[in-house]
């Protein structure tokens, strides 16, 4: 069967830019941090997420004070914009740079600009990090890779909201986690989960438990590491007796013992026939997967995916 070259996904093979990866992990981190120590707790730590915009990653507004102050990666720019409700406002540029260096301008600037934060310096779900002002090892920014990782978000983003609609019941919305450096939507059945009993790098185990106090089925999308190339993912948790052993699609999906989740390479969306159709299949029957094997009541939680401009039937 021909592949198909789709230049609206572009190639991300993570070897050919992981040290930008790494370095702009980083970067997000520090951004995420002051997002996490200005802004009261929301469940799952949904208050600590980036969100994808049509140039880059945004914070959303963060209080301080009687003043918000957004934070941009746009990566047509190649800048971090720091943007205050009172029209002050600082331009950070994004170019090779240590981490340290990346650091102290942030600093700096919401020094300069009067608003006052403090954030834990060690990062998270990263072994042995470095704290961000000591870290002068990481420093790689290659502009176009890094515009081609948010060119795949864009896209990924779209596909995630279309299959979200499919849901009535909780489920997050989709977001950037910084800690893992992946882009996510999760599931929710409405009962209570057993308490976490793993361990995450630079995450404390009460934050943990809170994650996944409740049942969920959860996908998304990570740029890769770890000798994987750019993936799609899908977990329960717990995880139920017979879901990794269920079929899914497409059949490029499998189940990875050491992950303990389903993946599907990036590269076999991107160069399908049908990316979107190819990607929510994924999705979808991962997510039945899981639903059937937990015996969710799904008839209370599911519904068509949704229409623009089209209210919901709320007699159904």
């Amino acid at each position: 069967m021909p592949t198909h070259e789709n230049a609206a996904w572009p190639a991300l093979p993570y070897d050919a830019w992981r040290e930008t990866c790494v370095t702009l992990q980083l970067w997000t981190q520090i951004v995420g941090k002051i997002r996490l120590a200005r802004t009261p707790w929301m469940n799952h730590s949904w208050h600590v997420a980036l969100y994808v915009t049509a140039r880059g990653l945004s914070s959303s507004p963060i209080p301080f004070g009687a003043r918000s102050s957004e934070f941009i990666f746009d990566f047509f720019d190649h800048t971090l914009r720091i943007e205050v409700s009172d029209g002050a406002r600082r331009v950070i540029p994004l170019k090779p740079q240590s981490v340290a260096d990346f650091h102290a301008a942030v600093m700096g600037a919401l020094d300069q600009l009067d608003l006052a934060v403090v954030i834990n310096e060690r990062p998270c779900e990263i072994p042995n990090a470095i704290p961000f002002s000591s870290d002068h090892v990481h420093g790689s920014y290659d502009p176009d890779w890094a515009q081609r990782f948010w060119k795949a978000l864009v896209q990924v983003d779209r596909v995630m909201k279309q299959f979200r609609s499919g849901f009535t019941g909780k489920v997050s919305p989709v977001h950037f986690f910084w800690g893992s450096f992946d882009l996510a939507v999760t599931r929710f059945s409405g009962r209570k989960a057993p308490p976490f009993s793993g361990s995450v790098p630079g995450v404390r185990p009460d934050v943990m438990c809170e994650a996944y106090s409740h049942e969920v089925s959860s996908a998304g999308f990570w740029p890769g590491g770890n000798g994987v190339d750019a993936s799609f993912y899908s977990y329960a948790y717990p995880a139920p007796e017979g879901f990794k052993e269920c079929p899914v699609q497409p059949s490029a999906a499998f189940f990875s013992e050491s992950l303990g989740e389903f993946l599907l390479p990036y590269e076999a969306v991107r160069t399908a026939e049908n990316p979107d159709a190819t990607l929510l299949s994924f999705f979808e029957t991962t997510y039945e997967a899981a639903a059937r094997t937990a015996k969710w009541d799904r008839a209370a939680l599911e519904c068509a995916v949704g229409k623009a401009g089209v209210p919901r039937d709320w007699r159904s």
